[in-house]
């Protein structure tokens, strides 16, 4: 016999969880369903670090949002502003050419409401002092337009939005993977289920919102949409990501959006493991990734410089060079840095499982670069790095500091200092898939959009289902603060179709 709720939401990550919020707000009744049991569930949120980018006008702002609005840091820290020019700024700067789209409007011109949103639905954030800003002239100050991570990281975010979930009513039943769209004439009216046993089920709805993830944990459509190379790549997040939303979509005439082959990609330790570990503690989890390249420089296989490491803030870069060296040449590259700046790099570097080579001198480090055939390539490439570098600006790693090189065919814009101080330190890296790009079109209610262009009546979407929101790189922060702006919407969308096909069958 069949279950009833006004709205199914399938996943528990954190878009997922806004829907089902915005929906219950709307009085409405909801269940979520969630393929992993308890233990995994979350999907990809529970494995980031939980910052968010949003636009706001100062430290006024932050203030609303804040777990303690009394910590005495707050009267020594510069946060600036960000405002919404500047956000609409930086994700054209990844577009290559392309024009805002309406997803990235939104995005932006909603990112603080929703963010206040959360913080009323008792979600609470901290300032990240430890990897957005540096200590300058007795004061805390902030860079890069990113400020603020959910209390207790992503674990924290997913934990706070369940918990919100179920005291306003709402259902969350894991072990409970959802297999297909029940489908009446051209509108979606529920889903069939198999539980952990194989047992099957059915749950009819007023409308159904997938908040399922996208494909990055399927290595044949990764191959397929991305490229040859991104069989080999780390997952960083949960095993669960492997499209079935989207299949699932596409079966009823879903139109594709946004760029199939664009993806999100950090570099990673070359030996973690092949997806991300939730049984290690989420600080842990965090410090396989190694995103401190723009102190150092990195050299391939063939002991080449590959990417302009300081082209930008990390925030604005580690997408890009996660792609970068995983399509490199064996797919690994070494991060090389020296003792000046070892006491700027991030914990991740100083993790206990965190793999690396050190010596004191920096031909006894080259020799201990397992992969690189070529050592006196290597040796040549540091040599004409360190007599590029212009020792007459001052390193500042609070600004794009113009500390750059001179003659190279590839440059290192900013905070190039000569690597020239020993013990040296090199570190393996691989890129490491976080989501991808490419999804559905959503309309501005998160209906599902067909390829006639009319929604597909019942069926919404949010999170990485949404498509044309991110294209060749991403401003760091934005993933999270997108799923959740997309799942506030969906559910407002699929709550407002519930109610409506409540009381036409109440008045039928």
């Amino acid at each position: 016999m069949s279950e009833y709720r006004d709205v199914v939401v399938v996943g528990s990550g954190s878009a997922a969880l806004c829907a089902a919020l915005a929906a219950l707000e709307k009085g409405v009744s909801v269940i979520v369903l969630e393929k992993a049991g308890e233990d995994l569930a979350g999907g990809n949120s529970k494995y980031t670090a939980g910052a968010m980018r949003f636009a706001y006008d100062g430290n006024a702002d932050l203030l609303p949002l804040l777990k303690n609005p009394d910590d005495p840091r707050l009267e020594v820290t510069e946060f600036g502003a960000y405002r919404a020019e500047t956000f609409e700024a930086d994700l054209l700067g990844f577009n290559d050419g392309r024009p805002l789209t309406v997803e990235q409007k939104a995005l932006v011109s909603q990112s603080y409401a929703t963010m206040r949103w959360l913080a009323d639905n008792d979600v609470t954030f901290e300032p990240i002092y430890s990897r957005q800003s540096f200590q300058k002239d007795g004061k805390h100050v902030f860079w890069g337009g990113l400020t603020l991570a959910a209390e207790d990281e992503g674990v924290g975010l997913v934990a706070a939005q369940t918990r919100a979930v179920l005291s306003k009513g709402g259902q969350i039943r894991y072990d409970c993977e959802v297999v297909e769209l029940i489908v009446e004439g051209e509108r979606v009216v529920g889903v069939r289920t198999r539980d952990a046993a194989g047992k099957p089920g059915e749950i009819r709805a007023g409308a159904v919102v997938l908040g399922c993830g996208g494909f990055e944990a399927n290595a044949a459509l990764r191959e397929r949409f991305i490229g040859a190379d991104w069989s080999k790549a780390k997952v960083r997040g949960t095993p669960n990501n492997t499209g079935r939303g989207l299949e699932m979509a596409f079966a009823l005439g879903a139109r594709q959006h946004g760029l199939y082959e664009g993806c999100h990609a950090t570099p990673m330790d070359l030996h973690m493991p092949e997806y991300g570990n939730l049984d290690i503690p989420h600080e842990e989890r965090k410090n396989y990734r190694k995103i401190c390249y723009f102190l150092g420089v990195m050299v391939n296989r063939d002991g080449m410089r590959f990417v302009d490491e300081g082209k930008d803030f990390r925030n604005y870069t580690y997408a890009q060079f996660g792609r970068a060296v995983l399509e490199q040449p064996g797919h690994f590259a070494w991060q090389i840095f020296d003792s000046k700046v070892d006491h700027l790099l991030y914990a991740e570097y100083r993790f206990h499982d965190a793999h690396f080579v050190e010596a004191e001198t920096l031909d006894a480090l080259i020799e201990k670069l397992d992969g690189i055939d070529d050592k006196d390539r290597v040796r040549a490439t540091l040599d004409a790095y360190n007599a590029a570098v212009d020792d007459d600006v001052a390193f500042d790693p609070t600004v794009k500091d113009g500390k750059g090189t001179h003659g190279l065919p590839l440059p290192k814009s900013n905070w190039a200092q000569k690597i020239d101080t020993g013990p040296f330190k090199a570190y393996p890296v691989t890129g490491g898939i976080t989501f991808t790009y490419g999804g559905l079109e959503v309309s501005a209610a998160g209906g599902v959009v067909r390829e006639d262009g009319g929604d597909i009546p019942g069926l919404f979407a949010c999170g990485e289902l949404v498509g044309g929101v991110f294209f060749n790189g991403y401003p760091g922060g934005s993933g999270l603060t997108s799923g959740a702006v997309f799942g506030r919407r969906a559910g407002y969308g699929a709550a407002a179709v519930a109610q409506d096909r409540s009381l036409a069958a109440q008045t039928a």
